[in-house]
């Protein structure tokens, strides 16, 4: 069944406060304790290696930048410098559906040779969460959901915008526990290209 939804247009002030709104409901509902767990995870792990596609692989391509800023090894899957996964290292696989079909293949081949997967995904019963180790649900809506039961937003963005955020506020949680300025970090920062 095909749900029709009306939209009135809105300034940019109204549609800035709806972004901001359901951005809050949603990481306010996401358990702390998952996103704690997931920290130790990335940290003492080997080397990290993340995976999304569209706009869900450009947000954990941001979480990979800032984790890089830290000093962790960090790998874009898929990246033609990227090497292969092995035991010790620890896979962030995104999919809003759990079911990208690219995702779901590189998290069963991390679990396989003894890489944690750690999966980000709005479905908790997905394929995606069934290989992961860690799940962080961010309960945004499915993107073919067009019915605004729960995002006033068009598609997944109420999705990706919570894993750049939750990912932003992890960055800024293990900062505050490592013992760098952010002088060091900035050493880090992209000086060519």
């Amino acid at each position: 069944m095909t749900v029709t939804v009306e939209h009135t247009p809105i300034r940019f002030s109204d549609a800035r406060q709806i972004v901001l709104r359901e951005n809050q409901r949603l990481l306010d509902s996401v358990p702390t304790e998952a996103w704690d767990r997931a920290g130790s995870l990335i940290t003492s792990a080997r080397a990290v290696f993340v995976i999304g596609n569209g706009r869900s692989g450009l947000a954990v391509q941001m979480a990979a930048m800032r984790l890089m800023h830290l000093g962790l090894r960090v790998h874009v899957a898929g990246e033609v410098t990227a090497p292969a996964i092995n035991s010790g290292d620890v896979l962030i696989a995104v999919s809003g559906s759990g079911t990208t079909g690219s995702v779901v293949a590189a998290a069963d081949t991390a679990k396989k040779v003894g890489a944690s997967v750690l999966a980000v995904t709005a479905a908790p019963n997905s394929a995606l969460a069934q290989s992961a180790e860690e799940v962080l649900v961010l309960p945004a809506a499915d993107k073919q959901d067009h019915s605004a039961s729960v995002t006033l937003q068009y598609s997944g963005s109420l999705f990706e915008q919570s894993v750049l955020l939750s990912f932003d506020a992890l960055f800024q949680s293990l900062w505050s526990s490592a013992d760098q300025t952010a002088e060091l970090l900035w050493q880090r920062h992209a000086n060519i290209g």
